[in-house]
């Protein structure tokens, strides 16, 4: 009888990537892959650090596990352990540690363990230290994704930015480029696996190469040439790199979809300064202008953090001015959260909780007003959609998709299927951000 595995992800994309390649891992080890939820033999709980909140979710996730069946191997593997090791190996409800950059290894280090200390009971842990020396590109691979439509491929690890309120490059170390022709084998054995639209995700991707020589805009050029691939998407890019020939050689590539996430954080400068940010307002404006410029109605999306230590009632109205002015489909509103071993951590000035809810809620009221503004300036427009998955409404059978600024449109099933493009008009909205693509 095959063993038992279950799997769950806490935490960014590339996180999500890593789960799945790990998932396949064991799938080709002989394991039979069940969910969570479910009574396994092995439960291997990728974890998140990026917040105080991620380390607890992390936490009871893998106690969760342990209570589902006490029998159980629990690995704990990705960012948490690898900022928390010893509070990790101190935990009754974990077996084994894995850090970043061997997560390669899961398959095996389960092996071993079962062969040579679980009997013992001695817990296992294979945890480097990242941010020594010069770590090479963790080699992880995926040949198809719990999404049937769209697929991450992570192409680049690590960060160099040292952002003031950012545990992320202690977690994950320095900038790793994965090899631009491992990222198009993979993509390739993706398309002849059906899928049509790759989304391109990293820690910092927008340092992409910097490592080998080559650039994101280089490794963007090489995936537009990939047959069977319709569309091309990317993940949070930093302002820096929107520069006018940038812009320009992006707008070329037909495949490129005109959705763009530019991290902000705050639309404030004195506060920019504190977060160690390295741009200024002025700076990020010029980026959406060039997409502007380039891109007929691009969707912009963004970060921001409020409450940020030492953030007065001025700045944070300066953040909310500057938002109103720049206009973005989507804005992701995060309180600030103090963690430990960062510089922000420490600072003076540190903003009550109930100032950070305050700020936060007109933050999102915002931000709701301005994404279906975005939305409603599609109604009576042509747009194509790539479909994903069935949508009921009203008694009626749709399928829902996406347009290529990523608003979500349904069209009736019919002989329509999953990942399949439809053309037609947006008519209305049927219910909260789907609206109604009616097929020419």
């Amino acid at each position: 009888m095959k063993k038992r595995a279950a799997l769950h992800n806490l935490g960014c994309k590339v996180n999500a990537y890593e789960t799945e390649a790990m998932q396949q891992l064991l799938a080709e080890a002989g394991y039979e892959i069940v969910p969570f939820e479910e009574c396994a033999d092995v439960y291997v709980i990728n974890t998140c650090s990026v917040t105080n909140i991620a380390d607890r979710k992390s936490r009871q996730m893998l106690h969760r596990a342990k209570k589902r069946n006490p029998d159980a191997i629990v690995v704990a593997a990705g960012c948490y352990v690898q900022t928390k090791e010893k509070q990790a190996l101190a935990d009754d409800a974990i077996d084994i540690v894995i850090g970043n950059n061997h997560k390669h290894e899961l398959a095996g280090l389960i092996a071993e363990y079962e062969k040579k200390q679980r009997d013992a009971h001695q817990k296992m842990a294979k945890v480097c230290d990242i941010n020594r020396g010069r770590q090479a590109y963790e080699a992880l691979a995926l040949s198809k994704t719990a999404e049937h439509t769209r697929a991450f491929i992570k192409v680049q690890d690590g960060c160099n930015q040292f952002c003031s309120y950012c545990i992320i490059p202690f977690a994950r170390g320095r900038v790793r480029s994965r090899a631009a022709e491992e990222v198009i084998a993979e993509i390739r054995r993706l398309a002849e696996n059906g899928y049509r639209e790759v989304v391109l995700t990293g820690i910092h991707l927008s340092s992409y190469g910097v490592d080998c020589g080559d650039d994101l805009l280089y490794l963007i050029e090489r995936v537009h040439e990939v047959e069977g691939i319709a569309r091309i998407r990317l993940g949070s890019l930093e302002p820096r790199i929107v520069t006018e020939e940038f812009v320009r050689r992006l707008a070329g590539l037909s495949k490129v979809c005109a959705h763009f996430h530019l991290s902000l954080q705050s639309g404030c400068d004195s506060v920019l300064v504190r977060m160690n940010r390295r741009y200024d307002t002025a700076e990020y404006e010029e980026s959406c202008r060039l997409l502007r410029r380039y891109y007929e109605h691009p969707a912009i999306t963004t970060d921001v953090i409020v409450g940020f230590p030492g953030e007065t009632g001025e700045e944070f109205a300066a953040t909310e001015r500057y938002l109103e002015r720049i206009r973005f489909y989507e804005m992701h509103i995060f309180p600030y959260s103090r963690r430990e071993g960062t510089k922000a951590a420490a600072m003076e000035g540190q903003v009550t909780e109930q100032v950070k809810k305050e700020r936060s809620g007109r933050l999102l009221a915002l931000a709701q007003k301005m994404s279906r503004e975005f939305r409603e300036d599609y109604l009576g427009a042509q747009v194509t959609a790539l479909l994903e998955e069935p949508f009921e409404f009203a008694g009626e059978r749709y399928l829902t998709g996406y347009t290529e600024t990523y608003v979500k449109v349904a069209v009736k099933a019919g002989k329509n299927a999953p990942n399949q493009f439809v053309t037609g008009r947006v008519e209305k909205c049927l219910t909260g951000d789907i609206y109604l693509l009616v097929e020419f």
